[in-house]
């Protein structure tokens, strides 16, 4: 897909960091955009930012974790604009806790968020995508949808899961005109270290400690991070490495499958 003007992006999570770089760098492009999250203020402010720029959006407050809500938002982003080209399934969450501290409703909103808004969006959106000459599905996972770290256990869960479903997908529309991409950021500058759950076993400040720890560790800016996701969607790459520390953990990972907590817990701690 290597012309980008005219196209119709939607995008999950255009409320703040990944979104909202994408929402600017894809207008740019010439795309026209659907962008929902469930944050009102912050998808306004990406709608004000995207339109002062000379863009043109639409916009829906949507929890991507109810089905109904995102088939009502394909539906009023096929009605707006007769097509969707682009799909970039975004939006997600974090939660720190080990495995016997994290109750079933925790567990049950991570999944919802991270995994099922990853189902609904691209099923919602693959009939559609299908109908165009050409047309892509982005799904964000993560670095730690390559390996498994404590703490993690409900967040690996979701990203391995979002893995291995965009990786058999992409099998799946091999004899069609859908690319779709697997994306796998490491640490980058966004708000989801600061809007981060922890379980109780954390303290009260877990939040605040983390974020700031998080901030000095990333490396990558939320619009380096859309860069690479717009370059991809042009090359139709269907595997996407963001910033060194995900290729460092991709390259350990491979020559360590077995042993590479090990590895980690050396060089990290």
């Amino acid at each position: 897909m290597k012309v980008l003007d005219k196209k119709v992006a939607v995008i999950t999570g255009a409320a703040s960091g990944i979104g909202r770089s994408l929402a600017l760098g894809l207008m740019k492009e010439g795309c026209f955009l659907a962008l929902a999250d469930y944050n009102k203020k912050g998808l306004d402010e990406t709608v004000r930012l995207v339109k002062d720029a000379g863009g043109a959006a639409m916009s829906q407050v949507v929890d991507v974790a109810d089905r109904a809500q995102v088939d009502r938002f394909a539906a009023a982003v096929i009605k707006k604009y007769k097509q969707a080209d682009i799909v970039v399934n975004n939006a997600g969450v974090t939660l720190f806790g080990r495995l016997e501290d994290v109750s079933y409703r925790e567990f049950d909103w991570i999944m919802g968020i991270n995994l099922w808004g990853v189902v609904y969006g691209t099923r919602a959106f693959l009939p559609h995508l299908k109908n165009r000459p050409e047309a892509c599905v982005v799904n964000l996972s993560s670095a730690f949808g390559l390996i498994g770290v404590p703490s993690q256990t409900t967040y690996c869960a979701t990203k391995f899961a979002v893995r291995g479903f965009t990786e058999s997908l992409q099998r799946e529309l091999k004899d069609t005109r859908v690319t779709a991409i697997s994306v796998h950021p490491g640490g980058i500058k966004t708000n989801i270290a600061f809007n981060a759950r922890f379980t109780s076993g954390f303290g009260k400040d877990a939040n605040k400690k983390f974020a700031k720890r998080f901030d000095r560790m990333a490396r990558t800016t939320a619009d380096e991070a859309a860069k690479a996701i717009i370059g991809a969607i042009k090359r139709k790459k269907r595997r996407l490495l963001i910033g060194a520390d995900a290729k460092i953990i991709d390259i350990i990972q491979r020559l360590f499958p077995s042993m590479y907590g090990r590895v980690m817990d050396a060089l990290y701690g």
